[in-house]
């Protein structure tokens, strides 16, 4: 491997343990073959822990938004994208090409995510392998199983995981071509990457950060290849052009609600990150090992500088008109941490039952963690929202020709979580609504400016609510209130949820 041999020509002292091993001729005529297929056994554990409880979790608002949107026609999705949400524009389209043909249950909405958390961890394998041997890639592949970031998002109808992938093929795609730095191909496959991943998620484009330190200290002495990097990079930058402008323009609707980072959040993001202190302790302790062994290697140097710098460049970012620092926007460094562990645990323990050991203590130590990502309200945190316990409610006591009130407002997603969870055959018409969010091309529906006009004189009106509050017109918009007690409607009996309450209006005759 190019990256391995030091840029000004010196030795590159003795091989590792692993790496002598295989050299050694001692390996079974079939070494090779089962090296090349390493890959295997992480993805395999990953995508196996992720479906563990993949439908245990209730959709969250993020999650509703992506089903909302994927149910759209490709026209209305470009439509949407010019108002808002440019940046999650291609996620959407993917989204709409997938349930068309898999259906949006929970776990056809969750597969491709489970996916692309089973295909990072083979990448996560390849790169280990390359930069730092057999024995270093497997445990970097299945400390990236274990860790309960990977499982949280890989159970999350949002794009973090494909972007986590996208990011991670990119940095293996750089190493191939700084292998042979001469020739094109490579570089356009890198390239290419770069841009799918622009397209996916916008600020994923940092990776490129880490990126550059390996190319400009690869070369330092041979001007080979950085050419061609700055060339692959430019390219994909134009390719997300339209993105970057649109993106920009609605920054500030989309991120309104993100505090400005203190110096603090630079020390928060990080158990944030691995969705667990316990395992970021575990997870840095292990890259330290890496780092003290083979602190001057450009392995090390890459692993680090794509874990380290898009955080630390996203904090800085955030002191302007619009923050961008949250901890799902750099997900896609976890990967390069679980390298740097991997071969860290590989350096550090020397007979071949030890890292299985130590992968068996960290597994158990971060069950806890484990349990926690799987709530049931874990993805609608801090709302806790119950979509589907609501639904039951309505279709308990449901009658044809109920209508509804939902109360929304962001981040609310009152009215599509209860939908989502209500049968088909229970549909009661929401009554104050002049145009769903799909006619409005935007994610939120407009309502009659007359409230009074778009009563249908319906005898029964649901009302949905946030949070528990037993009057439940007192928490309906006013203007929507008084138009249904001009109307003589009252309530009849009301039920509190986690994060809502339902209540039924009845017409006095």
């Amino acid at each position: 491997m190019t990256l391995m041999s030091p840029a000004d020509g010196s030795s590159p002292g003795p091989p590792p343990p692993q790496e002598a091993e295989a050299r050694s001729g001692s390996a079974p005529p079939d070494g090779a073959e089962r090296s090349r297929a390493l890959w295997v056994w992480p993805a395999l554990a990953t995508v196996a822990f992720s479906l563990i409880g993949v439908n245990g979790t209730q959709l969250g608002t993020d999650e509703l938004v992506t089903w909302d949107v994927s149910r759209r026609g490709a026209r209305q999705i470009l439509d949407l994208v010019h108002h808002v949400d440019a940046v999650h524009g291609t996620y959407y389209l993917l989204m709409h090409g997938w349930t068309a043909v898999f259906g949006d249950s929970h776990t056809a909405l969750r597969m491709p995510t489970v996916l692309a958390a089973g295909a990072t961890a083979a990448l996560v394998t390849l790169i280990g392998r390359r930069l730092f041997g057999r024995r270093a890639a497997l445990c970097a592949g299945l400390l990236f199983a274990l860790i309960p970031a990977t499982s949280r998002f890989a159970q999350e109808a949002r794009s973090y995981a494909l972007v986590m992938m996208l990011a991670t093929l990119a940095t293996l795609l750089l190493l191939r071509a700084l292998d042979t730095p001469r020739r094109r191909r490579p570089w356009a496959a890198y390239g290419l990457c770069l841009a799918i991943l622009g397209l996916v998620h916008l600020i994923a484009l940092t990776v490129v950060l880490g990126h550059a330190v390996a190319v400009v200290l690869r070369t330092r002495h041979e001007r080979r290849g950085l050419g061609h990097f700055v060339l692959a990079v430019l390219a994909a930058g134009a390719c997300v052009l339209p993105v970057v402008v649109f993106g920009r323009s609605q920054a500030s609707r989309q991120l309104f609600w993100l505090p400005e980072p203190g110096a603090w959040g630079l020390v928060e993001i990080w158990p944030q990150l691995f969705a667990s202190g316990l395992c970021t302790g575990v997870v840095v302790a292990l890259a330290a090992l890496a780092w003290r062994e083979r602190g001057g290697h450009l392995p090390v140097l890459l692993c680090g500088a794509v874990a380290v710098l898009p955080p630390l460049v996203l904090w800085l970012a955030s002191h302007g008109e619009v923050s961008y620092f949250r901890y799902q926007y750099a997900l896609f460094t976890v990967p390069a941490w679980a390298v740097l562990a991997g071969a860290g645990l590989a350096a550090a323990t020397r007979s071949r039952s030890a890292p299985a050991v130590v992968l068996s203590v960290v597994a158990l130590l971060v069950l806890p963690d484990q349990r926690s990502v799987r709530r049931p309200f874990e993805h609608d945190v801090p709302h806790a929202a119950d979509y589907a316990g609501a639904a039951r409610t309505i279709e308990k006591y449901y009658r044809s020709g109920d209508a509804v009130v939902y109360v929304r407002g962001a981040p609310w997603m009152l009215d599509q979580g209860v939908r989502y969870y209500l049968r088909p055959d229970v549909h009661p018409r929401e009554v104050f609504l002049a145009a769903t969010a799909a006619q409005n091309d935007d994610l939120f529906p407009v309502y009659c400016p007359r409230p009074a006009r778009c009563l249908a004189g319906e005898s029964r009106i649901w009302v949905v609510v946030p949070g528990n509050n037993l009057d439940v017109l007192s928490a309906v918009p006013p203007p929507q209130a008084q138009a249904l007690r001009a109307a003589k409607y009252t309530v009849y009996g009301t039920e509190s949820l986690s994060g809502l309450t339902v209540g039924l209006l009845v017409r006095r005759p």
